[in-house]
């Protein structure tokens, strides 16, 4: 029978037992934990982080004027120096002329005026409506002629055509007027051109007793004017 040797069986038990406590040892560290479906290895790690972060904002409130401006336009008229603006109603195109056959001056005169020196200016394609007063002692009329003379003459019907006729007609105007005192009206369109506004009693434009009528479409404002 063979004889055992002692101290070498000792040792072996020994290795195995030191190897077995080491095995069994790497296994408990290394074991995974389940928490829930969390998996962490042992041993955890606590880590704290704090982390504060202050901030802040400014908030800048801007304030929006809005400011409504009104534009008036207006519109003047400016006339010839001592130029005298005539009363119209622009409305339905309509001016209105004072004429009198003053009785102070000499007796042949428009507002006191004579030999074509009263212009009277009215825009184009508008109405007259003439107020027409004899002052005087002699009988006058008050005509607009579109005149083809220079100047008239004693009978005025034959220096154009007559258009308007205040105190008479177109065919007695050459002896029939108004007296003293009184007053005729009448009214007519005025296409653009020159005229003459004058008496029609034979001779009395020839006297001085007329005046120049101008209807043009450069008029705005009607005037009358003494050259």
């Amino acid at each position: 029978m063979a004889k055992i040797d002692t101290p070498m069986v000792v040792a072996i038990v020994i290795a195995i037992i030191l190897v077995a406590v080491a095995a069994y040892y790497i296994a408990v560290r290394s074991t995974p934990i389940n928490v829930g479906n969390v998996t962490t290895t042992l041993p955890a790690q606590n880590v704290s982080v704090s982390s504060t972060s202050n901030m802040t904002v400014t908030t800048t409130n801007t304030t929006k004027t809005s400011t409504n401006t009104t534009s008036t336009s207006t519109t003047s008229t400016s006339l010839p120096p001592g130029a005298t603006p005539l009363p119209y109603n622009s409305a339905n195109k309509t001016v209105f002329l004072y004429i009198v056959a003053s009785s102070s001056g000499q007796p042949f005169n428009f507002n006191g005026t004579s030999n074509g020196q009263l212009h009277i200016y009215i825009p184009a394609g508008w109405t007259v409506v003439v107020h027409f007063t004899n002052q005087e002692g002699l009988e006058h009329n008050f005509l607009i002629i579109q005149n083809t003379t220079a100047t008239p003459g004693d009978d005025v019907g034959q220096d154009g055509t007559i258009i308007l006729a205040a105190g008479t007609t177109t065919s007695n105007y050459m002896n029939v007027g108004i007296s003293s005192g009184q007053t005729a009206t009448a009214s007519a369109m005025i296409p653009a051109g020159i005229y003459w506004f004058a008496c029609g009693i034979s001779g009395h434009a020839a006297a001085g007793m007329w005046g120049v009528l101008i209807s043009s479409s450069s008029v705005t404002t009607p005037y009358a004017i003494q050259s």
